[in-house]
Formats: structure tokens, sequence, C-alpha cells
């Protein structure tokens, strides 16, 4: 009998003990309430998708530039020839992705076009200027911005249409020729830009 009250005082005690487990041994906190477990904590945000502003701009494919094609220049005599490196104002321009097309006249007199693709033609042209002697022709229709030089032989018309500047480069004979042929192509480059 006595081993049954000792084993009971032990399994009070042990049961008593193990139920301070929990808590601090504080007697002045000892009855208080427990604390409240700490909520786990959200899982941290995940970073929003790019948006598709912040996504660079596809590039642009040449194949659907705006331009003068064999069409609109078959009164003009002209036979399409290898491309080759443009020089001259056309060469000046900024950077860009760019469309080279040239032509030849049964005169040897040669027709290079250039179309490149910026954020803004209008703002490219603002500012820019290229060796050779300014001129003045008539607006090209629709078009934002223009710019007509002449150097030797050589003259460049620049037309800016939204993303576009479109470069005719004309070298001729003598000067006059050059400059006739860009007023008289320019109207028909004009009429590409709707």
């Amino acid at each position: 009998m006595r081993h049954r009250g000792v084993a009971a005082v032990a399994a009070v005690a042990v049961l008593g003990l193990s139920g301070c487990a929990d808590r601090p041994n504080d007697l002045d906190t000892y009855y208080d309430d427990p604390a409240p477990a700490a909520k786990p904590s959200a899982p941290a945000p995940k970073p929003p998708a790019p948006s598709s502003s912040l996504l660079p701009p596809p590039k642009p494919n040449p194949a659907t530039f705006p331009g003068l094609t064999d069409d609109d220049l078959s009164d003009e005599g002209v036979h399409r020839v290898a491309n080759k490196p443009v020089t001259g104002c056309l060469a000046e321009l900024p950077e860009g992705t760019t469309k080279d097309e040239h032509w030849q006249y049964s005169s040897g007199a040669s027709l290079v076009q250039r179309v490149t693709h910026y954020g803004s033609g209008a703002d490219v042209l603002k500012d820019f200027t290229c060796d050779g002697q300014e001129r003045t022709i008539p607006k090209v229709a629709r078009a934002s911005a223009q710019r007509v030089s002449c150097e030797g032989d050589t003259c460049t018309v620049l037309v800016a249409w939204q993303p576009y500047v479109l470069g005719l480069q004309v070298t001729a004979s003598t000067p006059t020729r050059a400059l006739d042929t860009a007023k008289r192509l320019a109207p028909i480059l004009g009429e590409k830009i709707r």
C-alpha cells in the first residue's frame, strides 16, 4: 500500500510540473492568460509581371516600310541595281532600322532611297542638317517635316512621316538636273505616306 501512495504522489507531481512546462516561471504572471501565438507571416508578394509598356517594342520589319516602288518609278526609265553603301546626306542620318533601294537611269544618273524607322521621324529632322546647300521645294503632302540638301551634282530629299524618315538621293550629270528630278519625285513620295 505504501508503494501505491508514493506512486500516486509521484504521478501528481509529474502531472503538476508538466502543466507548467509551457508557461513562464513567473508567479506574478503565471495565472494570466497566455500570450496569443504569433500568426504566421504572409508570404512575400510576387513581383508583378512586366507591363507591356515596359517591354521593348517589337523590331520594325523593313518589308513593311513605306516608300517608292518599281511601279512608282516606271515613268522614270530606271532599273533596279544592287545595293551599295549609301553616301552623302543619307549616310549622315542617325542610325536606325533601314531599308535601302537603288535604281539607275540609262543616262548613268542614279536614284537611292533610304527609309529609316525611328521613334519619331519629325524629331530626327528637327535639328538635322547635312553637308551641302539647303534648298526649298514645295511641301510634300502629309509630311510632318522635310529637308532638301544639294552638294555638287547630288540632291537629297528627306521627308518625315510618323516614325519614318524617307530619303531620296538623286545623282545626275548636273546639279540642276539632280534638283529637278528630286522635285519631280517628292510628290510621288508624298503619295506613299497616307
